[in-house]
């Protein structure tokens, strides 16, 4: 099954798609998202910043959770609706659901993720725990 999961993934991959664990209790299967969100993840000294591109998705279409130290962010981008007197000529925008998911880095709190969105950035924020920050210390040299 595991061999089945790794093909599907590097299929979906290979044409721009990225499989999604589905949520159903008790049976872990794999789907395809319509499209894949581009993102940014950045670290400094107090956090990791993840900045997901979600141009035309409004708020209220997307979903954040943080399950078993995987954040998942999933919703969807709905197509336009064709105005009368014009026509489409070219549609390449995709549109449909989409998903994302990370496994949260080691010295991360997941109870306190925050997530903003603002123009079509969503920007989770993953704040490091105190004692997973870098410390220096000066040792005396006797």
């Amino acid at each position: 099954m595991k061999e089945l999961e790794e093909f599907n993934h590097r299929f979906g991959t290979a044409f721009g798609r990225a499989p999604v664990r589905s949520q159903s209790p008790g049976n872990e299967s794999l789907k395809v998202a319509e499209w894949t969100p581009l993102v940014d993840i950045l670290e400094d000294e107090k956090e990791f910043c993840i900045k997901a591109e979600l141009p035309e998705v409004e708020k209220k279409d997307v979903k954040v959770s943080v399950e078993d130290g995987v954040l998942t962010f999933s919703g969807e981008r709905h197509m336009e609706k064709e105005e009368k007197g014009k026509r489409y000529h070219r549609v390449e925008r995709t549109h449909g659901s989409f998903a994302r998911s990370f496994t949260l880095p080691d010295g991360v709190d997941g109870t306190k993720v925050t997530a903003g969105f603002t123009g079509g950035i969503l920007q989770l924020h993953l704040p490091k725990c105190p004692e997973a920050k870098p410390r220096s210390e000066n040792v005396n040299v006797e």
